[in-house]
């Protein structure tokens, strides 16, 4: 069964670090990332199924990022987290393809639930994009029958 691996992007040096560390303690795959970039950088070398993204960021902010990780890499949930919430800035994520939304400062078991939500949310996706995939090789019953 594939684990949860999740990336924090977040321009807070303090808040990355921190929350990272208190994560790999409870036993999560994490990878960070400081911007945008690096974290579309670290998407193409890591097999990541989840990242809590920061809103606010300078260069590439959150919701820019958030728009090229669902282009890059669909099958990524986000989860956008931001200090600086607003109904506007949550609208704009959610229709740009995040799952949910955190205010900083977020509580480290929130952020395990939140994420743990999402990895289940792709594995149910993964799994009927299985299902269709077999349905499409295998033939029906009737066919089956039919050439034999």
């Amino acid at each position: 069964m594939e684990k949860l691996k999740l990336m924090l992007v977040d321009d807070e040096e303090r808040f990355l670090t921190t929350t990272e560390k208190l994560l790999k303690k409870k036993g999560v795959d994490v990878v960070t990332a400081s911007s945008g970039g690096e974290a579309l950088e670290k998407l193409r070398a890591h097999a990541v199924n989840v990242v809590i993204l920061d809103v606010k960021m300078p260069g590439m902010d959150g919701v820019a990022t958030l728009k090229e990780i669902k282009r890059q890499f669909p099958m990524v949930e986000v989860i956008m987290l931001t200090g600086h919430a607003t109904v506007d800035s949550a609208v704009v994520g959610l229709k740009s393809g995040a799952v949910d939304y955190l205010m900083k400062p977020a509580d480290l078991d929130q952020i395990l639930e939140k994420a743990n939500d999402a990895f289940s949310r792709r594995m149910g996706i993964e799994e009927r994009i299985r299902v269709a995939r077999m349905r499409g090789l295998m033939k029906s019953p009737r066919d089956i029958l039919r050439n034999t």
